[in-house]
Parts: C-alpha cells; structure tokens; sequence
C-alpha cells in the first residue's frame, strides 16, 4: 500500500518525468486517442503535466479502493487486476495490455476507486495524466471526448449483457441465449461467432476451458454444428430449452 505522497506504490517514486517521444505511438494507439494525429496527440499532452511512471514485477500499482486520481495508460509490460476473497485467496480479474488505460470507467463519479488490485505482471511503465488535466483535454478534443464515452458507454453495456447472462445457472443455458441472440441478428444459417472462447468466458464469467467443453457437447449432441469461426443452429428447440 502507499502512502499520501505516493498514493499507488512505490513505483510512483520512480518518476521518469515527461514523456518522450518513443512512447507517443503506443499512446496513440490507446481507444482514448483513436483518430487523432500525432502531432495532434503530442500538442495535447505537451499541455498537461502527463508523467511515465515504472514499476517493478510484482508491485502493487493501485489497491481496491484507492481513489483514482490519474487516468492510467500502460505503455509497456502488461499489470493483473485482481481480487481478494475473505479467506485471502487471490482471483485473477484479467490481465491488461498496452496500451489500455485502466479503470476508465471509474475515473469520475461519486465513488471514483479501483474495484480490484492492480499489480505490475512483469516490469511496467505507464503514463499517468492527472484527472483534472485529462477532463481539460477531453474538452480541447471533441474526439477524445468522444472516445472516452464510447469506451464507458460499451464497458456499461458490456457489463449489462454479463449480468444478463450470469442469471443462467449453467454454461449451456449462458450459450444458448448467445447464439439465440446471434441468430437474431445474423439468420437462421451459418453464423460467425462474434466473440472469442477467451470473450465468451470473461462474459459468462467461468473458466475458458469450460466454455470449449459446453460447445463440444452441443456438437456431440447435435444442437449446434460448429467449424473454425462459424456455428450454425442444427435443433433450434433444443437450444431454448437449455434455458430453462
């Protein structure tokens, strides 16, 4: 845990000062500045006193419940957002790559705190742009602006279709009201599925093995036929009733 001057951990005494130049491609590939030119990306962070901040693996970034004063952006290395149970065990959330910021959706409101831990998963660098400053930018740049509620608006959406589906006690019966929703969209014949294995378990929130083991049986037992990508509906009653 850190203290009031370093709120987040000791990484944050390893300040490397303003950023360079280096880093400005991968921030220019973050959701948040999607669109803009670099010399536009450089203008706006040439305007806030933007920091690279280093931490070492294994180092607590932020702790659940931290207020969130910064908008993070990992520009190298990669951090786990994790959780801890009453008993002490640690539950990995997921694992954050460059160049996504972290907690986005977190940054304002009235509770604006890590949900989880955030620690370092190899040696990490990230930028940091303190919250006031990053709002000032959002209202220099409509397209920022933009990004931003894009990214909080599919966050919200995204955390709306997992409680939906977390309301099916079984894999098969999360499944079914996907592909049912897929086949909504897309028809009655062969369909793409629209998101990975990896995707599917992070929405269903069960283990990735799992969720390749329930479309196996819906293979064997002839509701759904799958090839690569593509997965089609074979017993469409069959496939509503796993609802129930």
């Amino acid at each position: 845990m850190g203290n009031k001057h370093f709120p987040y951990g000791k990484g944050y005494m390893r300040e490397m000062g303003k950023i360079s130049e280096e880093f400005v491609p991968i921030v220019q590939e973050c959701p948040l500045f999607l669109g803009l030119t670099r010399e536009e990306l450089s203008g706006l962070l040439a305007l806030c006193s933007c920091r690279i901040r280093s931490f070492k693996k294994g180092e607590l970034v932020a702790a659940a419940g931290d207020e969130i004063g910064f908008m993070h952006i990992i520009v190298h290395g990669h951090v786990k957002g994790e959780m801890v149970d009453f008993a002490g065990k640690v539950i990995k959330i997921e694992d954050i790559e460059p160049p996504r910021p972290l907690a986005p959706a977190f940054l304002f409101g009235k509770h604006n705190r890590y949900p989880v831990n955030i620690t370092a998963g190899v040696d990490v660098k990230i930028l940091s742009i303190p919250r006031d400053e990053f709002l000032k930018m959002m209202q220099t740049s409509g397209r920022v602006l933009r990004n931003f509620v894009n990214i909080v608006s599919s966050r919200g959406q995204f955390l709306s279709n997992k409680i939906r589906f977390l309301s099916f006690s079984t894999i098969k019966g999360k499944l079914a009201q996907y592909l049912l929703d897929l086949s909504k969209k897309e028809g009655t014949g062969p369909m793409q599925f629209s998101h990975s294995q990896a995707q599917l378990s992070e929405l269903f929130g069960v283990a990735r093995p799992s969720v390749g083991r329930a479309i196996s049986e819906m293979n064997q037992e002839g509701i759904i036929r799958t090839e690569g990508k593509q997965v089609q509906i074979l017993d469409q009653t069959r496939l509503t009733s796993l609802l129930k």
